[in-house]
Formats: structure tokens, C-alpha cells, sequence
């Protein structure tokens, strides 16, 4: 009795199933936006599962996740030939975490960062080519410490520090002044 007791235990510790939940999901159409709550309904009812649409190719265009309503988790768009074009994640309505944007012909275009709807950290820019454009740092949404930007040859053209609103530095530098054929010209 009791090894058959031993054998019906191992046998259940050793079963495992595998539960799946399932999302619900509905197209964003089928959506009602109650802009006085702020809240997306289906069927009456504040929404809870992932929006869809498609293109007429029947590519997947875009799909964010709500709760009660209000975006809740990844929100994602994508260009028509199924690459991705955005994609940033939500808690309670608002901007959290991670945030990316991509130009259509494939490379980053943006990346940043916010807590609860709030720009924080490094926020970085790109060129359609790859090249950086701007590399900025916030703190509550405001630009603190150094902040970068570099024309499309790489030229950097801000490099300028912000501290306590104020701004100290190098910002949108040009040239006032030309040489032509070594006299000196105003560019104004």
C-alpha cells in the first residue's frame, strides 16, 4: 500500500499542465472612447484585452493592450510591410518604461524612457542613415546635465550643459563669420 501510494505521488508531482490564458481580442474599430473618463468601452463595458487593426493587405497595423479601459502594457504600430514603426509600453494610461520609434527603412529613430508618463534618463535620436542626432538627459521632463546633438556628418552642433534651468555651453553653434579668400565676410 504504501509503494503504491509513494508511486501515485511521484507520478503527480511529475505531471505537469500547462495552463494557458488567453487574451481577449477585438479590433480597434469595435472601440468607443468616452473622452469625458478617458476610457476605451466594447459592448458597454470598460475593455479589458488587446485592441487590433490591419491594413487592407490584411497586415497587422497596430495592437495596444488595455485594462478597465485604460492602456495597460505594450502598444505596438507597424509599417505595411510588417516591420515595426513604434512600440512602447503603458501602465494605467500612461507612458512607462521603454519607448522606440524606427524609420521605415528599418533602422532605430528614437529610444526613451518614462515613469509614469514622464520623460526620465537618456533619450536618444538617430538619422534615417544610423547616425546619432541628439542624446539628451531629463529628470521629471526637464533637460538636466549634457545635452548632444550632431548634424547628419557627424558634426556636433550642440554640446551644452543644463543645470537648474539654465543653460551653459555650445547650443545651435554656426559660424558668424566666413573666410573668402582670406578676408574675413559677416554670413549675417
Amino acid at each position: 500500500m504504501k509503494s503504491f501510494i509513494i508511486i501515485l505521488l511521484i507520478g503527480a508531482l511529475g505531471f505537469t499542465a500547462k495552463l494557458e490564458t488567453t487574451i481577449p481580442q477585438v479590433r480597434k474599430s469595435a472601440l468607443t472612447l468616452k473622452a469625458n473618463e478617458g476610457k476605451v468601452y466594447y459592448r458597454n463595458a470598460p475593455y479589458s484585452g488587446a485592441s487590433v487593426s490591419y491594413f487592407d493587405s490584411g497586415r497587422l497595423s497596430s495592437s495596444s493592450h488595455y485594462m478597465d479601459g485604460i492602456k495597460n502594457g505594450t502598444s505596438e504600430k507597424y509599417f505595411e510591410d510588417g516591420r515595426i514603426s513604434y512600440s512602447a509600453n503603458y501602465k494605467n494610461g500612461r507612458l512607462h518604461g521603454s519607448s522606440k520609434t524606427w524609420w521605415r527603412s528599418g533602422p532605430l529613430r528614437s529610444s526613451s524612457h518614462h515613469i509614469n508618463g514622464i520623460a526620465q534618463g537618456e533619450q536618444k535620436q538617430w538619422y534615417k542613415s544610423g547616425s546619432k542626432f541628439k542624446i539628451i538627459n531629463l529628470v521629471d521632463g526637464r533637460e538636466s546635465g549634457i545635452q548632444r546633438s550632431w548634424r547628419e556628418n557627424g558634426k556636433l552642433y550642440n554640446n551644452y550643459e543644463a543645470k537648474d534651468g539654465r543653460i551653459f555651453g555650445l547650443k545651435r553653434a554656426n559660424l558668424c563669420y566666413e573666410l573668402d579668400k582670406e578676408d574675413l565676410k559677416d554670413r549675417r
